[in-house]
């Protein structure tokens, strides 16, 4: 007997009613996205390779250990996308969006890691995030993390954190990194394998660390802001004027770095302990420095990412499972006659109404076809049978308060006004 099929590890399936938890949340970042000024890009889900690694950065986690590669059969090395940034900057860059001035972009869309599956954490993933490009002030720092924070408040996460930090910039960052080696290098034998083989190479990521090993040392590393040039404290200054201004708190926080090497300046997490522990809801910053390292242009950009499982799962946990309305019409036919007129009345109603029209074809008693109507959530049911076909009249059935009222059997488009007076 073959072996049963099932997903990969690492992968869900995303099942009713589950699934109209994921549509609300994907109609609330589309609208939401839509107010802010920020129209939608789409990108391959494969990209060449070279792209993640000249982006992203050789000594992240992402591009030593995460991604999944491969050779196509023309030999050359495609990944599936680990990330959004790089690719919608690859695409701006592609396209020439660049020359048509500052950009507002946002997509949603799977990623690929190759990672320990956990909780809230799968191998193909889901990410919302937006891309700011055009301005280098801190006034598109602020509107991103607008955009962010107003997602979270919407779902009402009222235990969220909004997290800020500034990493510098080129001229300010070298005077870090001296001062994180020489933290780092008189405890090397203590640290992580992975923490001795960054530290030469980018002492930065060390900061990034979840190895237990690595946690005194980090949390006794000097802070970014003790050497800060005065354009990226300007900047950062600026930046929590404006949040404080525009109402959302927050609070200066010195660990956060972020795990990819095109960070600049600000950089920001919003964390929750929704799920039990401290976790991230979203994290992003600026990335003055991408669009360069890929060919193109000197282009700011600031940006974010939120992982909709772990968000999903978020909101769960605060409000409970989502409970979906009552909603629709189901359509219970009882007998072949009966079916013959309600099928095209239950065509034409679903071009009348918005809401859900079901029907069941098989022949059952009505309360098999009610306790249908119940599974489907419906609120309304139309009830056709021998009695009502010889009456011309078909019995609307309030789900809800079971209360029952005739209406002429007539045109679709009667029904659909009498369904309208119900609310349906």
């Amino acid at each position: 007997m073959p072996s049963k099929l099932t997903a990969p590890r690492g992968t869900q399936d995303i099942l009713p009613p589950q699934s109209g938890a994921w549509l609300e949340l994907e109609s609330r970042i589309h609208d939401l996205a839509r107010r802010f000024g920020y129209a939608e890009i789409r990108t391959p889900v494969f990209e060449g390779t070279e792209l993640f690694v000249r982006g992203v950065g050789e000594t992240t986690d992402i591009v030593e250990k995460e991604m999944y590669t491969f050779l196509d059969k023309g030999e050359r090395s495609m990944t599936l996308r680990p990330e959004f940034t790089a690719p919608v900057m690859r695409a701006a860059l592609e396209h020439n969006l660049f020359s048509q001035g500052p950009q507002r972009l946002y997509y949603v869309g799977p990623i690929f890691r190759y990672e320990r599956p956990q909780k809230g954490r799968y191998r193909q993933a889901h990410q919302f995030g937006v891309e700011c490009t055009g301005f280098s002030g801190p006034e598109a720092d602020a509107e991103v993390i607008a955009l962010a924070w107003e997602l979270v408040r919407s779902y009402g996460l009222t235990d969220a954190t909004l997290n800020v930090n500034s990493i510098g910039d080129d001229v300010c960052r070298p005077r870090y990194r001296q001062a994180l080696l020489e933290h780092f290098r008189p405890h090397a034998a203590e640290l992580s394998a992975d923490s001795q083989r960054r530290l030469e190479k980018n002492p930065l990521r060390l900061l990034d660390s979840k190895d237990e090993r690595d946690r005194p040392f980090v949390e006794s590393a000097p802070a970014f802001a003790s050497v800060l040039c005065d354009a990226c404290r300007e900047h950062d200054d600026a930046l929590q004027a404006l949040l404080s201004a525009c109402g959302i708190p927050f609070v200066v926080n010195s660990r956060i770095v972020r795990g990819l090497d095109y960070y600049t300046r600000t950089v920001f997490e919003i964390t929750s302990s929704a799920l039990g522990a401290q976790s991230t809801v979203c994290g992003g910053g600026r990335y003055d420095g991408l669009v360069k390292s890929l060919g193109g242009p000197d282009v700011p950009a600031v940006g974010f990412a939120l992982g909709l499982e772990r968000f999903l799962m978020m909101a769960e946990a605060v409000h409970g499972a989502r409970v979906a309305p009552r909603d629709g019409v189901q359509a219970i036919a009882l007998g072949a006659q009966a079916r013959a007129v309600a099928l095209p009345m239950v065509m034409e109603l679903r071009r009348l109404l918005r809401a859900p029209v079901f029907m069941d074809f098989d022949d059952r008693k009505l309360l098999a076809h009610l306790k249908i109507a119940d599974r489907n959530k419906a609120r309304y049911a139309l009830i056709l049978g021998s009695d009502e076909l010889a009456a011309g009249t078909v019995v609307v059935r309030d789900l809800e308060t079971r209360e029952d009222r005739r209406v002429p059997l007539g045109r679709a488009a009667d029904v659909a006004a009498a369904l309208g007076e119900s609310r349906a």
